[in-house]
């Protein structure tokens, strides 16, 4: 299952043109890198949980023909359900059989993660529920865990488990969530019966005070979040600077489409990504860290550099550290729309 029904409210004006899951990167929207994924780990059948401009991703992914999968939706009307509550509204989606694990990845990541390997510990373990979790400076400020020796959380947000065998002594540094994780179809009994949830401070935390039947794998691979624009325009740059190995993408990472018209006397500075039909005019500057979008116009004389430029948009003024939309220009920390100059 993917999880794409958040506001995204940290993105501030792009949020009230895409939701987060459609933020592109080289051409692809993150919830079609999210099916890559899955897909280059061998997973035919997904599952895909729409609110915030769902019709969007509805119409990028469809019935997954075309991506080598099956994909179905599970509409959130109303209230938005959060993590858990998205995933007990899904159930009749997830389950095939009371063996079978199911997968779960947050629709706003981009990563490397080797999902084989961690579905071979979730099942040497015996585990009900494998959180993959990773090593981060803020983890302590956002919510911590911390493994055992023997793979077992044995620190939840801070707690440590009230029943079972005590962890495996010393505990490992504090962790993160990545937002990718593994459970058996019973995992989902844990979840409330209504409302909205969070599956951290509800099932997991259920399952962790047991003191049995949930462990951690711990990646040092690569992964990003894209919350906020400044996360968003520095995932582009760690694509763009090869910081990501992607061995999932179905389209290139860096360089000019052979489609693309670049005049004779503009200078492209790498690394960067031109999509299909782009146009960049006499004189221009562009790059480094920067990626246009098929069929967007850069006008002549203008610099661009650190940027993002929506597929469509004209651009005709210098532009740096910010994404050009439809609707204009947003840098990091704006509340509302900047310039026109993005108007497709």
């Amino acid at each position: 299952m993917i999880l794409a029904a958040g506001f995204g409210t940290r993105l501030g004006p792009l949020t009230r043109l895409r939701p987060k899951p459609m933020l592109p990167i080289c051409g692809a929207p993150l919830v079609r890198w999210a099916v890559w994924w899955l897909r280059h780990h061998g997973i035919r059948e997904v599952v895909v949980n729409l609110h915030h401009m769902g019709e969007q991703i509805e119409a990028e992914l469809g019935d997954g023909r075309d991506l080598d999968v099956s994909i179905s939706y599970s509409h959130e009307a109303g209230m938005i359900l959060g993590t858990g509550g998205g995933l007990r509204h899904a159930r009749h989606l997830l389950e095939q059989d009371a063996d079978t694990p199911i997968v779960v990845v947050n629709g706003k990541i981009m990563l490397d993660l080797d999902l084989a390997a961690v579905l071979a510990r979730h099942a040497e373990t015996g585990a009900e529920a494998t959180m993959v979790l990773r090593p981060d400076p803020a983890a302590s400020r956002w919510g911590s865990l911390r493994l055992a020796p023997d793979g077992r959380v044995g620190e939840l947000l801070q707690a440590r488990p009230e029943h079972g065998p005590p962890a495996p002594e010393p505990l490992g540094p504090p962790l993160m969530f990545t937002g990718v994780h593994v459970f058996q179809p019973r995992f989902l009994d844990r979840i409330p019966p209504e409302g909205e949830q969070c599956v951290v401070r509800t099932a997991y935390r259920e399952l962790f005070h047991e003191g049995q039947g949930l462990f951690g794998y711990e990646t040092r691979d690569y992964w990003w979040e894209h919350s906020t624009v400044e996360r968003y325009l520095q995932g582009v740059r760690n694509v763009l600077a090869g910081r990501a190995a992607l061995a999932h993408a179905q389209v290139s990472l860096r360089g000019v489409d052979a489609s693309a018209a670049l005049d004779p006397t503009a200078q492209v500075t790498g690394p960067v990504w031109i999509g299909p039909g782009a146009k960049v005019g006499a004189g221009a500057k562009v790059g480094p860290d920067v990626q246009v979008g098929a069929g967007a116009a850069l006008a002549g004389g203008v610099t661009v550099r650190r940027a993002v430029v929506w597929p469509g948009c004209v651009v005709e003024q210098d532009v740096s550290d910010a994404v050009v939309t439809p609707a204009g220009i947003v840098r990091a920390g704006d509340r509302a729309v900047g310039s026109a100059t993005g108007q497709a």
